[in-house]
């Protein structure tokens, strides 16, 4: 096996492995779970440690360096007009391309499919242009966040209120595998032509902005349709008695990913090899590299795909509605709490973000203190959902002071977290979180006789928020470091000299041929 694929493999098994342990746990002492659905489960999990690995090769070998490429590229085009247009259809292709966008796609009934998904393209589309204008300009992130999140609370106001929670959750599932990988190296292809102080910080930020986009078309989307209901389809558990029905459930699956895998990674790779035609950016054999790069994307996705919506949907609804039954009701919140923390590190578009985190700081921020922010944020929010979920409070009482928090904490931390924090949300909503923290939702909810549409949906929403507070408050703490290392350095190095001398404060002095210091 290739070493390097073998090493994935390995941080995909310690990423899954928890929140594995913690089901079969749950299914011996607290909520007994029939033999098939845990075999299916465990199934499922196998599919995904193995697909997260190719996954994580994948985008390492072709989505990071191609869209990289892309941004170097693109800052080279001498006419604004041409460089939006491209930018707005990279957006755009890249969208539609995204596995997560079809399946929320085919769930909401109130509008067709190809209209929704053309919608959410759009917004992504016109958000990555603004984000690109933004490191053109020099906008500064945090006033935009502001201006934006604020158009979209106004808007809010006027879409049909069963429709508000699904069209703050299309933010979350637009920044998928797919997305998060082109996007978040796009960025940092755009920042490089820059060479200020503030370029590395700019490269971040992308994807934060790319997350609003949906949510504002999607809002409009409502306004415009004014559909009665917006539902989730609801999941069923399949009726599993032997292992061949469990084996015969992922092998009739199987066609369905493969399929959507195919018609994500086709638009991509026509627009990388009329990107290639154009400018001839890579080498021979870095396109031979590539090309293997998007095989093995090709065979994670299918793989991670197939096996969260096989054997993790089903194991989620099923422990959601066992868990709301009156006597372990209150273990919804702690243990969606447990589950949160431990889920997040399963997400494979956050490994990406948080290796991307590492390099462009130069390791000042290590992909473990991104990834214990990130299960935090995470673990409050599923702990807030299921509150939610219990009380039946409107997600309005949860999200507006969140995000109030988390755009007031933007004003106080280094520009560079704030747009890590802002990309993180969106990254940490992915499709684990719909296919199994959604799901373990809704069964609480139907077990409780609540509002699915309300109470349940919106996790997805809740799950991209609070990363955003948790990043920025350790950035507070990364700065106040940084300031007491530095107040140390002036206290043990004290300046001897005033303006017009020479400082050697901090220098080693010249010597000469006996050893002895120049005075």
């Amino acid at each position: 096996m290739n070493e390097k694929l073998k090493e994935k493999i390995n941080e995909a098994l310690s990423s899954v492995l928890p929140i594995t342990l913690i089901v079969l746990v749950l299914s011996i002492i607290v909520i007994p779970m029939e033999v098939s659905i845990i075999v299916t489960f465990l199934m499922g999990a196998v599919l995904l440690i193995v697909g997260m690995g190719f996954f994580s090769l994948g985008a390492d070998m072709a989505m990071m360096p191609m869209g990289e490429g892309m941004g170097t590229e693109i800052t080279k085009v001498n006419k604004l007009w041409l460089m939006i247009g491209i930018i707005f259809l990279m957006g755009f292709v890249i969208t539609i391309a995204e596995p997560d966008l079809e399946v929320l796609a085919r769930q909401v009934s109130a509008i067709p499919d190809t209209i929704l998904i053309l919608t959410v393209a759009v917004g992504v589309g016109l958000f990555l242009v603004i984000a690109l204008l933004r490191i053109l300009f020099h906008i500064s992130l945090p006033r935009l966040l502001v201006i934006f999140y604020g158009i979209a609370l106004i808007i809010s106001m006027f879409v049909p209120k069963n429709f508000i929670a699904l069209a703050f959750d299309s933010g979350g599932v637009t920044t998928g595998p797919m997305t998060v990988p082109f996007i978040l190296a796009l960025g940092v292809g755009l920042a490089s032509m820059r060479s200020d102080k503030d370029s590395h910080g700019d490269s971040f930020g992308l994807v934060a902005l790319c997350s609003i986009g949906p949510i504002i078309a999607v809002m409009i989307l409502g306004i415009l349709y004014h559909p009665e209901s917006s539902a989730y389809e609801q999941v069923v558990i399949a009726e599993l008695d032997t292992m061949q029905d469990v084996s015969k459930q992922f092998a009739l699956e199987f066609p369905t990913f493969i399929k959507e895998v195919i018609f994500a990674l086709a638009p991509v790779c026509l627009f990388f090899i009329i990107f290639q035609a154009l400018t001839r950016k890579f080498t021979k054999r870095k396109m031979i590299r590539m090309t293997i790069g998007i095989v093995y994307t090709f065979i994670g996705l299918v793989l991670f795909l197939t096996g969260v919506n096989v054997g993790f949907i089903p194991v989620g609804t099923f422990l959601g509605s066992e868990l709301a039954s009156p006597e372990l009701k209150w273990l919804l919140i702690p243990l969606g709490m447990l589950m949160g923390y431990y889920i997040v590190a399963a997400e494979p578009a956050v490994h990406v973000l948080n290796k991307q985190v590492e390099e462009v700081s130069g390791g000042a921020i290590p992909a473990s203190a991104m990834n214990l922010c990130l299960s935090i944020g995470v673990a409050v929010s599923v702990g807030l959902s299921m509150m939610r979920v219990l009380t039946g409070i409107s997600i309005y009482w949860l999200l507006i002071p969140g995000y109030v928090i988390a755009l007031l904490l933007s004003n106080f931390v280094p520009k560079m977290f704030t747009g890590i924090a802002f990309d993180s949300g969106g990254v940490a909503s992915g499709p684990m979180t719909t296919t199994f923290l959604l799901p373990f939702a809704m069964g609480a909810c139907i077990a409780l006789d609540g509002n699915i549409l309300t109470d349940a949906f919106g996790i997805v929403a809740m799950v991209a928020m609070t990363p955003l507070i948790a990043v920025q408050l350790m950035g507070l703490i990364y700065q106040r470091k940084i300031n007491i290392i530095d107040d140390e350095d002036e206290d043990e190095f004290p300046v001897l000299c005033d303006d017009n001398e020479l400082s050697v404060s901090n220098e080693i002095l010249p010597k000469d041929s006996n050893n002895m210091e120049v005075e």
